[in-house]
């Protein structure tokens, strides 16, 4: 098994617990894992600076926010205009969780919400405005089988 030289052993088993127990904190980090409470605070302070550690912010459900339906939008963006200015856009609306430049059939690859498929269709409207999308298309989620996860990284 290899592992990156980002983590050690101890890191990945605080990460695994921080994962699983995100509230135990510094001290009950130290006492589970046997190791010194300022060990915990030095590696914890490490990854943080490295970014391998990006927030302890709460993950939010959307659905439990008054989002249940979530969807995938392909953009097409004109050519030769570059996707900045549409990113700009994608930042004001509240409902896209996420958008990443692609390759393949699109250019843009943007994670939304919305309330009900009405509010979806709303969304998706509010998208397409910007003069630089070309086109678009979405495909709405059925399910999650396996939600976003980063721990089997950690083995």
């Amino acid at each position: 098994m290899t592992r990156s030289p980002a983590i050690d052993d101890l890191d990945a088993r605080l990460l695994a617990l921080l994962a699983q127990e995100p509230q135990i904190g510094v001290l009950g980090a130290s006492r589970r894992l046997g190791v010194a409470r300022g060990t915990v605070q030095s590696r914890l302070d490490k990854l943080l600076s490295r970014g391998v550690i990006r927030s302890f912010a709460p993950h939010l459900d959307t659905t439990a926010l008054g989002y249940p339906v979530t969807a995938y939008t392909t953009l097409e963006v004109h050519q030769g205009t570059g996707d900045g200015q549409v990113m700009e856009h994608l930042r004001t609306v509240p409902e896209v969780l996420e958008a990443h430049t692609i390759t393949g059939s699109g250019d843009v690859m943007v994670r939304v919400v919305a309330r009900d498929n009405a509010d979806l269709q709303r969304v998706i409207d509010q998208i397409d405005a910007h003069g630089l999308v070309a086109r678009s298309a979405t495909v709405i989620c059925l399910s999650t089988p396996i939600p976003y996860r980063t721990s089997p990284l950690l083995r």
